[in-house]
């Protein structure tokens, strides 16, 4: 496909944008920072690297070389376009693929939403070396599965079973030109001001390109719909971890939190009152403070 980027940050940003090829696919990579010391940051659904804007400067700061990639099917991103090319086992070995791209000699691995799932399973699988690992708004798998037995978060997870069905999801979110993305994070947002029509573009207009719902849905009918699933042993997290949490997310109850020490045994929990979902890009400046507090 076309290398076009998704995003093209400020002059003034210290992010550049660069392509790189890892796992047979080219990555559209946000980077910011050197070294050897690698953050490397994974979004979700329905995000871009562009989530990771506010963070990014902050992480070069603290001596990291940055690389916050579109994840497969999104963005400028190679778009594989089978559905089994979303199952987890996939989207793993492009991390890894990554990471050995980038030669660092250590990494640390931040995720959001559909990135922490992949983060989750990368860190309990050690598919390679990590020095640390931080998590927004997504629960270790094992707390969500148990959660997924109450009605309390079922209720919450429809969209999950929704995006089972075929071409009825793609129809749904790319009405008017892929409208109804924007508005995902304008309407479920607490700080409406950090999601202006302007800020939510970069991810409409990627949305709409040709194909790109399709990926986007497909991890979600993946997930469900092949035999890869999670593999996840005793569910053990060997890094330090640091989970950081809005309260306010309309797609997840907050007793997923419960438990997860049994799993992490050195675990950081940070809870937001005042954050969605979207918990780095709704309080930027306070998600920057703990991962300042936490890395250094």
């Amino acid at each position: 496909m076309d290398r076009h980027a998704s995003w093209q940050p400020a002059p003034d940003s210290g992010i550049t944008i660069k392509w790189i090829e890892a796992n047979g696919l080219t990555f559209e990579v946000a980077e910011a920072g050197q070294g050897d010391r690698l953050a490397l940051c994974l979004h979700g659904f329905p995000e871009l690297h562009y989530s990771w804007r506010h963070q990014m400067p902050l992480l070069a700061q603290l001596g990291y070389r940055v690389w916050a990639p579109n994840m497969r099917g999104y963005g400028g991103t190679s778009r594989p376009k089978r559905k089994k090319d979303y199952r987890l086992d996939n989207l793993t070995a492009d991390v890894a693929a990554l990471i050995d791209a980038s030669g660092a000699k250590e990494v640390t691995l931040l995720a959001h939403d559909w990135g922490a799932l992949v983060a989750w399973q990368f860190a309990i699988q050690q598919v390679r070396p990590l020095t640390r690992l931080v998590i927004m708004n997504v629960p270790h798998p094992l707390c969500g599965r148990r959660e997924l037995k109450h009605w309390r978060q079922l209720k919450k997870s429809w969209y999950m079973f929704f995006f089972q069905l075929p071409r009825l999801p793609e129809r749904m979110l790319g009405r008017d030109d892929a409208q109804p993305i924007s508005r995902i994070f304008r309407e479920s947002a607490v700080n409406k001001d950090r999601f202006t029509r302007e800020e939510a573009e970069p991810y409409r207009a990627a949305a709409a390109q040709p194909g790109a719902l399709t990926a986007m849905v497909n991890y979600y009918r993946a997930l469900f719909q092949t035999r890869d699933g999670l593999r996840l042993g005793d569910g053990i997290v060997h890094v330090p971890t640091l989970v950081i949490w809005g309260e306010q997310d309309l797609a997840i109850d907050i007793h997923v939190l419960d438990g997860m020490d049994q799993y992490v045994p050195d675990l950081t929990v940070r809870r937001f009152p005042n954050a969605s979902h979207w918990v780095q890009q709704d309080i930027p400046d306070e998600v920057n403070a703990a991962l300042k507090e936490w890395l250094a």
